[in-house]
């Protein structure tokens, strides 16, 4: 699916990590494992984990008043709100109404839930920029949220893998003219099995040579279709704002697209993958130290369980 919008411009950005740092150390001394093979090959340092009270709703929240205040809006402005996790609070009701209560918007507007794991933000940002481009509503909280934690077995080596964290955006209609928001998604369900939750398991199940193998097809194939579909090249590309599945998947992706790796932005050393909340947390990252420039054409991309994968661009207002 293709979809391309004049209207949304990212008015505000917040991210939210917890405080409790998880160390490579650490984590070896558990499992079989070094710090050195972790940092060699995923580019992991350490993660952030939730505390055992904490929810995935707590850290979107968090996140969301970190990018309401970004906007200088009111939360009662927001007119949709959708939150991207695997981990929902519960599996009812929707984490987004949870978030809802807790920042206390009070103007009855819709709230759900999706769910495409890693590639979670990139779809509900474009679903989010779909009902801006339709009319149908003018300011959408977006939210990237998980707490994979709570779905670890910290006695397997696959526990290096993930953090906790949450990311959110604030999209704007603009009618400037100048705004611009392409994304490219995709799917194929041929893939359920590498990376899941078992309904007899409270924890996940990973495939991680199959984790490899796709992102690093489907990763360059998603950031050719969307430059394709908007007749541009790699050459246009500013900045790329990846998931942050693993450093070997990232080199291997910019070495695809013959692109220097110092355009590929990544803080996965100090987070891990924390899933639906990568792309957030990194565009909040960079937007607070100033990084874009008017007119920068950035890259969101990511690959998740299902298979679900996608790419999108956003020229920086």
């Amino acid at each position: 699916m293709n979809y391309l919008s004049s209207k949304v411009k990212i008015l505000g950005t917040g991210s939210y990590a917890p405080e409790h740092v998880l160390t490579n150390e650490e984590l070896a001394r558990r499992v079989n494992t070094t710090p050195e093979w972790i940092f060699d090959n995923l580019g992991i340092h350490e993660r952030r984990i939730a505390a055992p009270d904490a929810w995935t709703s707590d850290l979107a929240t968090s996140a969301a008043e970190r990018a309401i205040l970004s906007a200088g809006i009111d939360k009662n402005e927001i007119d949709l709100l959708i939150v991207a996790t695997a981990t929902p609070d519960r599996k009812a009701p929707s984490t987004a109404c949870f978030v809802q209560k807790k920042l206390g918007i009070t103007n009855h507007i819709p709230a759900f839930d999706i769910s495409a794991v890693c590639s979670g933000f990139l779809y509900a940002m474009t679903i989010g920029s779909q009902f801006i481009e339709s009319g149908m509503h003018k300011t959408v909280l977006v939210i990237g949220a998980d707490t994979f934690s709570k779905i670890t077995d910290w006695n397997r080596r696959d526990c290096v893998f993930f953090g906790d964290g949450a990311g959110a955006v604030i999209l704007r209609r603009d009618d400037s003219g100048n705004a611009f928001f392409s994304s490219s998604l995709f799917a194929d369900g041929s893939g359920h099995d590498s990376f899941t939750v078992y309904p007899s398991d409270p924890y996940f199940t990973m495939r991680g040579k199959d984790v490899y193998e796709t992102g690093t097809i489907v990763l360059p194939q998603a950031i050719q279709s969307v430059l394709a579909v908007n007749q541009l090249s790699t050459t246009d590309i500013t900045w790329i704002v990846p998931h942050q599945p693993s450093i070997r998947i990232l080199k291997k992706t910019a070495e695809v697209l013959n692109i220097p790796f110092d355009r590929v932005l990544t803080n996965m050393d100090r987070y891990a993958n924390t899933s639906g909340a990568t792309i957030p947390i990194l565009l909040d990252e960079m937007t607070r130290a100033k990084k874009f420039k008017k007119d920068d054409l950035l890259v969101f991309a990511a690959v998740g369980s299902g298979w679900t994968w996608g790419a999108a661009l956003y020229r920086w207002l």
